[in-house]
């Protein structure tokens, strides 16, 4: 078997039932159940790493932690460490060192520019500082991810929000999508969606297969893995 040239990697978000992962304010997304959190935890806990952009970090002010007595446990007698690593990953490298997230008991990576990497050089907030640039002065997304699987990334989650997503599709990075779908509606042309950015022709479009479908407390839970050619 040929090692892959990056992670396997896997969206995980919840929606309103109009298709939206946060209100027009774009504020955190708090809307999903008890159970939709702990889909969430379940996901994060089977993955090396999960990957979110700075706007998630900044609505949010945190990162989901694995706590559940079974997951830990699981992660321990698989010789992983209790917390997977949490990966900012972000053009500007602008957010605020005093965030919450900052003082979680998690290994925190940075995924940005020469010029968004500067501000964090010189601080410990970061472990590690992954600096993959283009010409355009944007993170090189595909380039990172292929470091990340040097440096033993196999299992990759991307918590959000649309634009990072919007990215990971347009460059055919994304291997499963969980969608969780919210018995509420948001509505509002400027309220975010999954997947952002410029968008596809309808011809060109990503497809998907569907894995497994459940409902649980008025909730519906969609797997969907992407109908494309490996790397």
């Amino acid at each position: 078997m040929t090692q892959r040239s990056r992670p396997y990697t896997t969206v995980v978000l919840a929606m309103s039932a109009d298709g939206k992962i946060a209100d027009v304010s774009r504020s955190s997304a708090r809307f999903g159940s008890i159970t939709d959190k702990a889909h969430l935890e379940t996901q994060v806990a089977a993955r090396d790493a999960v990957l979110f952009g700075a706007e998630t970090l900044r609505a949010y002010g945190t990162t989901l932690t694995v706590s559940h007595p079974e997951l830990l446990k699981h992660r321990k007698h698989n010789g992983k460490p209790p917390q997977p690593i949490h990966i900012v990953i972000s053009n500007s490298g602008k957010f605020n060192p005093d965030l919450r997230f900052f003082q979680q008991p998690v290994e925190r990576w940075l995924v940005s520019t020469a010029t968004g990497a500067k501000f964090w050089r010189s601080r410990p907030e970061f472990k590690r500082i992954l600096v993959f640039e283009t010409p355009a002065a944007t993170v090189d997304i595909r380039a990172a991810l292929q470091h990340l699987t040097i440096l033993g990334i196999a299992q990759l989650g991307v918590l959000g929000g649309g634009t990072l997503v919007g990215n990971l599709f347009k460059l055919n990075l994304v291997d499963e999508i969980w969608l969780t779908v919210c018995p509420l509606i948001l509505g509002g042309e400027d309220a975010p969606t999954p997947v952002g950015g410029s968008g596809f022709l309808a011809q060109v479009a990503p497809k998907l297969q569907l894995m497994e479908v459940r409902t649980e407390n008025q909730e519906v839970f969609l797997h969907y893995c992407l109908q494309q050619f490996p790397d």
